[in-house]
């Protein structure tokens, strides 16, 4: 017998042995288990090894081959199920940590590309202005189709101080986009604040990590104390948030909640069906809540958006969500290499599954873009201007404090107009005011 043929069928003995193995494992845990092999799928693989050692213009090893195997089966279920070699098993560990090396974009693959779920705030990749949406069809001279995730991610990260060139496609632009990236140490800051206006608080969360909940607490009581006061509103910023861990998307939601279900997951084995239930207690005790999302909210940027919206605890403002409603559960090998496995859907609280789909905003702000006025050199003509006119008879008036003086002040503060420099802050903030009136009468 040929020896290549000999030592595929020794394979196909090993792996039918390896499945029975399997199948006798995970019998109770399988709902419909079935002890048939797909023996003719079985000899095709085999069939496709021996021409492969035999045929292929370069010798490859078994090792390499069958890793090789897996990955191609992971990553022929979704953009996000892959297999992790030793050194990605220990990279993805260093990533959660916070603080690790490349140019600070969250990534996906489509269509062979890979494309920009979103930058990450103050890194390489925001600085240079790479956007959410975009596609990535070369890194220097290297074509990504037909590379892996893991590749292109590999290649991105490199050493800090290195320059890398992304070639990119933007939807509404004519030709390729040229972007020249340096390479730095990314850490990340996950949750940012300030004071928009007294009373009224902004807080951006940039991604989801094990600490961002309680990060999110004591940043709202330091708001509170640079207020003076409880605060009559929150904008929430989940733009351009890419995810991260599930339980702080949950410590999040519940930080705004009194009581009710945040999200609930779904997958085929017990493990995957959980629920995640509000406990008592509002940080802001009910004053309203304004979330701005966009394209690049993804995650748990969108069990936040979902669970705030069904129990109308908060307004969503801005555009359609990513659609990420999947759950990838890490499972160690015995190699010290990982299969990261898509295992459960999300859904919302009223049922509504975030796959494919996202959250749609309450008000939607696309293609809106707003500029300065021109400002006019002339005053408007008013009615204390015109000749004849009744006096005013409040006190504070008589006394001088209105005058001209307040006028200019006025003229000086437009030119740092909120609505030019970030539409979205703004009419979240006028969102806000309004709901207070409300709340209020």
């Amino acid at each position: 017998m040929n020896p290549v043929k000999q030592q595929a069928t020794t394979i196909f003995l090993v792996l039918a042995i390896i499945v029975l193995s399997a199948s006798h494992v995970f019998a109770d845990k399988t709902v419909n288990n079935s002890s048939t092999l797909p023996l003719a799928e079985l000899r095709m693989f085999t069939e496709a090894f021996a021409r492969i050692k035999q045929d292929y213009v370069e010798e490859v090893d078994d090792k390499t081959l069958l890793e090789n195997a897996i990955r191609g089966m992971l990553t022929g279920l979704d953009p996000h199920s892959s297999y992790l070699s030793p050194d990605d098993f220990n990279e993805l560990q260093v990533e959660t940590s916070g603080q690790f090396g490349g140019l600070g974009i969250e990534v996906t693959m489509e269509n062979g590309f890979v494309k920009v779920v979103s930058p990450i705030d103050d890194t390489p990749a925001q600085r240079a202005g790479v956007e959410a949406g975009d596609l990535i069809i070369r890194l220097d001279d290297t074509p990504v189709k037909g590379m892996t995730l893991t590749d292109a991610v590999k290649i991105m990260r490199g050493k800090p101080g290195e320059p890398i060139l992304l070639t990119i496609v933007r939807e509404g632009e004519s030709k390729p986009l040229k972007i020249t990236i340096v390479r730095d140490i990314i850490k990340v800051k996950s949750v940012k604040k300030k004071i928009l206006e007294p009373n009224f608080a902004y807080v951006r969360i940039t991604r989801f990590q094990a600490q961002t909940g309680r990060h999110l607490k004591n940043m709202i009581r330091d708001l509170e104390k640079e207020n003076k006061g409880k605060l009559k509103g929150l904008v929430l910023d989940l733009r351009n948030n890419p995810g991260g861990v599930l339980s702080a998307a949950v410590a999040v939601s519940d930080a705004f909640l009194n009581k009710g279900l945040i999200v609930y997951t779904e997958g085929r084995v017990a493990d995957s069906k959980l629920k995640f239930q509000a406990t008592s207690g509002d940080i802001l005790n009910g004053s309203p809540i304004v979330v701005l999302v966009n394209g690049g909210s993804a995650s748990a940027s969108e069990i936040v958006a979902g669970a705030l919206q069904d129990h109308k605890r908060a307004v969503i403002v801005g555009t359609k969500t990513f659609g990420k409603g999947s759950v990838q559960t890490i499972l160690p090998m015995n190699n010290r290499a990982g299969i990261k496995l898509t295992t459960a859907r999300y859904y919302t609280p009223s049922g509504r599954s975030i796959q494919a789909e996202g959250i749609v905003p309450d008000i939607d702000l696309s293609g809106i873009k707003v500029t300065a006025a021109k400002e006019s050199d002339i005053d408007p003509i008013k009615e204390a201007d015109m000749r004849g006119h009744l006096e005013n008879d409040d006190e504070a008036h008589k006394n001088g404090r209105h005058n001209k003086d307040s006028t200019k002040q006025t003229k000086k503060t437009k030119k740092e107009n909120l609505a030019v420099k970030d539409y979205a802050i703004h009419e979240a903030l006028t969102i806000l005011k309004g709901l207070t009136i409300l709340k209020s009468n």
